[in-house]
C-alpha cells in the first residue's frame, strides 16, 4: 500500500502595483519572517496561501516565483514477495524533492532503486527492515539510479535514514546492502548488517563498470552501525580520482570478513570518531590522502585472519602536493595475534607521487605484546620524498615502536 500526500495548492500569481517599499535604515532591525504559507502584511492585507509566492512588479513586468511544497510518500510493507514491486512503483510515480517514508518489513526480490533528489527513510532502525530474500542474490539492496542506469556522470543527491538494511547472507552471496552513486548524498542512522559483500559501498562505477566522468563529491555519512559484511563494511570504490571530500563521522564497523574501512581514493575526506572491531584485515586502510584527516578514531583488534600479509590499523597512502593528518586515534590490540602475519598499527606504506606531507600525532597505541608489531611505520616506496610529523605519540606492548624507512624525513613542530 502505498499514499501521496500533497500540501500545495493551486498555482496564484499575485502582483501589488502600488510604488515599492522604501528601504528600512541600517539601523532597523528586520520585521520577523512569516509563518510558513503566509505573507507578512502588506497595507493591511494578509494572504494565506498552501504554497509560497514570490512577486517582483515594475510597470508592466511582472516575475512570479512559487515554491511547491514537497510530498511524503507512504509505503507500508507486508513482508512479503510484493513488497519490491511496491516500493519501486511508488518511488517511479514519485517528484523531486519527495520523502519516501517506509513503514514495516520489506521482503526485497529486486534491488530497490534511488532516483535522486529525494528522502528514503524509514520510522526507525527497529520499526523499518528491508531484509533480501533468501536466494534472490541481487546486486545490491538499494542503489542509487546512476549506478542501475550506467550513466557517465554521478546522480542527483539522496538521503538514506533510519532504517535496517539486512542482506540475509545466510541465503544469499554476492550482494552490496547500499550502492551509492549520487553526490552530496546524506546517510544516517541507519543499521546494515549481514551484507554478502559490503555493507556500504561509495563507487564511481557503475553496475556493468561504466565510469564517472566527473567527480562525485561532498556526501555525508555518520552514526551508522555496519555489522557481519562478507568483504567490506564501508567501502570506497573508485579507480579514478571522483569520489573526494566526503566525510565518515561517529559510525560503528564490526565483523567484517576483510577490512572495516577500505577507501581506494581518500583525497579531501574526513574519517573521525568511528569504531572498529573485530575485523578479518584493515581496520581503516585510505589510499591516496591527499587534505585527508583521520582522526579520533577506536580500533579494537585487526587482521583477525593472519597469513602471510602486512595488516594495518590504520594505513594512509599519499599524495604530494597536500597534506594529510592521522591524529588522536586509539589503536590497540586486545587478543593475540595469529602466529602469521606482520600488524603495523599506523603506518604509511608508501607516497603515490611528488613528495608526500603528513601529521602522526597525539596517537595512543597499545599492542599485546606480538613478535611482528610494529607501532608507527613510515616508507616511502615511491614518490620523492616523505617528511613527517610525528610526535605525541604513545606506543606500548609492541615489539618495534616506531620504523622510518630510507628516504623519509622526521620533521619538527613549531
Amino acid at each position: 500500500m502505498s499514499t501521496k500526500l500533497h500540501f500545495a495548492a493551486p498555482l496564484l500569481t499575485v502582483c501589488n502595483f502600488l510604488p515599492p517599499w522604501p528601504k528600512q535604515p541600517a539601523a532597523q532591525s528586520a520585521a520577523p519572517r512569516p509563518p510558513r504559507g503566509k505573507l507578512r502584511m502588506s497595507r493591511g492585507f494578509m494572504r494565506q496561501l498552501g504554497v509560497a509566492v514570490r512577486t517582483c512588479c515594475s510597470g508592466l513586468f511582472l516575475l512570479t516565483g512559487v515554491a511547491a511544497f514537497a510530498a511524503q510518500v507512504n509505503v507500508i510493507c507486508a513482508n512479503t514477495s510484493g513488497d519490491a514491486v511496491k516500493l519501486n512503483t511508488a518511488i517511479e510515480n514519485s517528484h523531486s524533492g519527495d520523502r519516501i517514508q517506509i513503514h514495516g518489513i520489506c521482503q526485497l526480490n529486486a534491488s530497490i532503486i534511488l532516483l535522486g533528489a529525494r528522502t528514503y527513510a524509514g520510522d526507525s532502525r527497529t520499526g523499518t527492515i528491508l531484509r533480501q530474500a533468501s536466494g534472490a542474490n541481487l546486486p545490491a539492496l538499494l542503489a542509487s539510479d546512476s549506478w542501475n542506469e550506467d550513466w557517465t556522470y554521478t546522480g542527483d543527491p539522496v538521503r538514506v535514514a533510519d532504517l535496517t538494511l539486512d542482506g540475509n547472507s545466510a541465503a544469499n552471496s554476492t550482494t552490496n546492502a547500499l550502492v551509492i552513486r549520487s553526490w552530496l548524498t546524506v546517510i544516517e542512522d541507519i543499521q546494515v548488517e549481514n551484507a554478502p559483500a559490503d555493507g556500504i559501498q561509495i563507487t564511481s562505477l557503475s553496475k556493468n563498470g561504466v565510469a564517472l566522468q566527473g567527480s562525485q563529491v561532498n556526501g555525508h555519512i555518520s552514526n551508522v552501525f555496519v555489522t557481519n559484511s562478507g568483504s567490506v563494511g564501508i567501502h570506497v570504490v573508485d579507480p579514478g580520482n571522483s569520489v573526494t571530500d566526503w566525510s565518515l563521522l561517529d559510525s560503528w564497523v564490526a565483523y567484517s570478513g576483510q577490512s572495516a574501512i577500505y577507501m581506494d581514493n581518500a583525497a579531501g575526506w574526513t574519517v573521525r570518531g568511528n569504531h572498529v572491531y573485530g575485523i578479518q584485515q584493515h581496520a581503516i586502510f585510505a589510499n591516496s590522502c591527499w587534505a585527508t584527516s583521520i582522526d579520533e578514531n577506536y580500533i579494537e583488534d585487526f587482521g583477525g585472519s593472519g597469513g602471510s600479509n602486512t595488516w594495518y590499523g590504520i594505513a594512509c597512502t599519499v599524495g604530494g602536493g597536500a597534506a594529510s593528518g592521522i591524529n588522536g586515534n586509539k589503536v590497540f590490540m586486545f587478543a593475540k595475534e595469529p602466529a602469521n602475519g606482520d600488524y603495523v598499527f599506523i603506518g604509511v606504506p608508501q607516497v603515490n607521487y611528488g613528495a608526500g606531507i603528513i601529521n602522526v600525532v597525539g596517537n595512543t597505541i597499545l599492542g599485546a605484546n606480538g613478535r611482528h608489531d610494529t607501532g608507527l611505520s613510515y616508507l616511502l616506496n615511491g614518490g620523492t620524498d616523505l617528511k613527517v610529523l610525528s610526535s605525541n605519540n604513545n606506543v606500548q606492548g609492541v615489539h618495534t615502536a616506531r620504523s622510518v624507512g630510507a628516504g623519509v624525513k622526521l620533521v619538527d613542530g613549531y
